[in-house]
């Protein structure tokens, strides 16, 4: 049996507090729990056997699948019951058993996820984390608490990040990585711990990065990790490069804000 107004299915063993607000439109299955202080925007489906806890917010077209639990509690001894929030934006998949974690009073308070990310089935979001764009996390990659993640970034099969460190935009993580510093954009990295192995070629060029602007990447590329320089010293070379090709600007970005050195 279920319930609803319009387009709407909510299935009638699903359990939902009062104060939950849920667009009109959106599907929910049996034995899911909504909690005090959930929003779900329009078009979103949830599962069954799903576990949503507030303050959480989600925005439109969201898709989580059963098992997974989204907005509980951080995993941190230092929480002490304070209302910390969860935000998530449009057009994300949250697969079986993937569970997402508010933040903490110390990080900010809030865990945010921002819009058309994939979270493969046993995948980890903890407290304060800050996920952009377009992000994939494989199976069993995790991530620890405040940890931030760039657009269009790839966490191989159960990659592993310390906290606190920062994943570029752009770069790709292999299976099985231990990540316990900063990545930097565009870049590949694989092992334990993980060393950088190149430019993410393949999928820059699936993004439609022009072979200008590949060449230009790959020099960069060059300067940071080729020629012995420091980070100041590297930095200097690249602002000029980064006249010519606003793209190498991201590297410049990214290495004046890196605050626990870079994978190399």
């Amino acid at each position: 049996m279920c319930r609803g107004e319009g387009r709407s299915v909510i299935h009638s063993q699903a359990i939902i507090h009062p104060s939950a607000r849920i667009a009109p439109d959106v599907e929910i299955g049996p034995w899911t729990i909504i909690g005090e202080h959930v929003e779900i925007g329009k078009g979103s489906k949830i599962a069954s056997h799903v576990v949503i806890q507030g303050p959480t917010i989600i925005g439109q077209d969201n898709r989580i699948y059963q098992f997974a639990s989204i907005g509980e509690v951080p995993q941190d001894k230092k929480y002490s019951g304070e209302l910390t929030r969860l935000e998530i934006g449009d057009h994300n998949t949250f697969r079986e058993f993937c569970t997402i974690n508010r933040g903490t009073e110390q990080g900010g308070r809030v865990t945010k996820i921002g819009n058309h990310n994939l979270f493969m089935s046993y995948t980890h979001v903890a407290h304060d984390c800050h996920i952009a764009d377009h992000v994939i996390f494989s199976n069993n990659a995790s991530i620890a608490g405040h940890v931030s993640v760039g657009d269009h970034a790839i966490l191989g099969g159960f990659v592993g990040v310390h906290q606190f460190c920062a994943i570029g935009a752009y770069s790709f993580a292999a299976a099985g990585s231990i990540i316990t510093k900063d990545v930097l954009p565009y870049v590949k990295v694989s092992g334990y711990p993980a060393q950088v192995h190149g430019l993410n070629t393949i999928g820059l060029e699936r993004l439609g990065y022009a072979p200008k602007t590949l060449a230009a990447l790959r020099q960069a590329y060059k300067v940071i990790f080729r020629q012995n320089l420091t980070v100041p010293e590297a930095i200097e070379q690249l602002v000029r490069m980064g006249e010519e090709d606003p793209e190498v600007q991201l590297f410049v970005q990214f290495l004046q804000q890196a605050t626990r050195g870079i994978v190399r």
